[in-house]
């Protein structure tokens, strides 16, 4: 499973050359420990990984014994774990590391020793709550201090990039991004072979498991229960660690769908409790962030360079963080998604609104390239010409004076209306760049549009 995560490993490996750690952030089942695993079998002449979920407190200890004797903590571990280790030739993983604070701790000072590489990963979440925890008589504070020392980097579900890649489709992308470059349609054939397999990365999703159950069984069923087995993970993850918070995570959780089914997808409190405010919410809906578990996108006051500045902290759409979980999630009368209905959805037949598995997708393709979600909505009474909805708003990557924001539609469907996108156009054109519509046609340019087809999104 070639991932894009591993080039930037080895980039921080070749440019830092042990003068950092890297802790690898990112959702459960994302194949986080998968791919330091084979880093470090491939780019190191020995590796030793330690699951902190699996070990005991005898191998826990030693970073709180050991810390100022490296000698005796690297001759320990050498022992435990069979593995001669080699000065800048070896590297340690800390694999679930939040089930070990003293060792994210002992980071500081095992990259000033410079011996080895370290990398990292588990649930920033899970050590955030162990920083607020009451410590036990035999632990310091300084345990639990997060280390200088340490970079990191967000790894998300597969992109449709690396699900292509998966499928045996090695320059597919590689087309797309000189088309788009171009501004010219791929051709009728070509588009025809990349929707059918968005399609099925639409219902499949980004979840390494998946993929590979697919690969394995061609069954949607099957598929979809790997999937249901990641959902009842993260309820698991709630009722563990969103503590006095876990009723409200719970209910924004499962009401994702349902919300993104909305006239404007905009999250309703209301629709949780009539007297909900978001000043009662807005902890739940970071924990959920925190954890990777969804995407939120903020509603900004104006179309205009320094999205964040401007951001209604109260105004937001909740997506989750792989649409292929979202399927499972909404799908579920009787537990397990039909293979019929798995075939509608990739057939292009599904009788609901497929405008909310459409917008997800494009979340989470933006989130995947490192835009943060944006979008504006004015509901305005007053002016009718103020009043408009736009689905998502990106930076230009090299600001300039003018015309540095793309506003972004996304159309399900051949019948569309592009009424809040003119008016936009119209009241903030010194602010806006190029305008898109993500729809499932061929890339198209008309006027003041650029229409591109879903799978060129990861070009923006």
């Amino acid at each position: 499973m070639k991932r894009k995560i591993y080039d930037q490993l080895l980039l921080w490996k070749n440019k830092r050359k042990g003068k950092s750690a890297m802790m690898i952030e990112g959702a459960r089942r994302v194949g986080k420990s998968y791919i330091v695993k084979v880093f470090a079998q491939k780019e190191y002449k020995s590796y030793i990984l330690i699951d902190f979920f699996k070990v005991g407190d005898d191998i826990k200890d030693l970073f709180k014994n050991y810390k100022d004797n490296l000698d005796m903590l690297f001759t320990y571990l050498s022992t435990y774990f069979s593995t001669k280790l080699y000065p800048r030739e070896s590297i340690i993983v800390f694999d679930e590391i939040e089930f070990c604070p003293a060792a994210r701790a002992a980071i500081k000072y095992l990259v000033e020793d410079g011996r080895y590489d370290y990398l990292e990963t588990g649930s920033l979440l899970g050590m955030k709550m162990s920083t607020k925890k009451k410590l036990k008589k035999t632990e310091k504070k300084e345990d639990y201090l997060v280390p200088s020392e340490e970079e990191s980097m967000v790894m998300h579900p597969m992109d449709f990039e690396e699900f292509l890649w998966a499928m045996g489709e090695e320059s597919l992308m590689d087309f797309v991004r000189m088309k788009f470059a171009a501004q010219e349609p791929v051709g009728q054939s070509m588009h025809r072979k990349l929707m059918d397999y968005f399609r099925l990365y639409l219902i499949i999703g980004g979840m390494p498991q998946a993929i590979l159950e697919y690969l394995d069984t061609k069954s949607f069923e099957d598929v979809d229960r790997v999937k249901r087995q990641i959902l009842n993970l993260y309820y698991n993850c709630i009722d563990n660690y969103a503590g006095v918070h876990t009723a409200k995570v719970r209910a924004i959780y499962e009401s994702i769908p349902g919300q993104l089914q909305l006239h404007e997808h905009k999250f309703q409190l209301s629709d949780l409790n009539k007297d909900a405010r978001f000043r009662d919410y807005d902890s739940s809906f970071f924990w959920l962030r925190d954890e990777k578990m969804v995407n939120l996108a903020f509603n900004t006051t104006e179309p205009s360079i320094g999205l964040g500045l401007k951001q209604k902290d109260n105004s937001l759409k909740c997506y989750m963080n792989d649409t292929g979980l979202m399927i499972s999630h909404a799908f579920d009368e009787r537990g397990i998604v039909s293979e019929q209905l798995y075939q509608k959805i990739l057939k292009d037949k599904l009788e609901v609104n497929a405008g909310m598995l459409m917008e997800n997708i494009v979340g989470q393709m933006l989130t995947a390239i490192g835009c943060k979600l944006f979008f504006y909505s004015n509901p305005s009474r007053e002016n009718k010409d103020d009043r408009m909805e736009i689905d998502f708003l990106i930076s230009k990557k090299a600001i300039t004076s003018r015309h540095n924001i793309s506003p972004i539609e996304v159309k399900s469907s051949t019948g569309f209306t592009t009424t809040s996108l003119e008016k936009c156009i119209k009241k903030y054109s010194t602010h806006l760049a190029q305008a898109y519509i993500v729809h499932t046609g061929d890339l198209e340019k008309d006027g003041d549009y650029l229409y591109i087809p879903l799978y060129m999104v990861p070009c923006l």
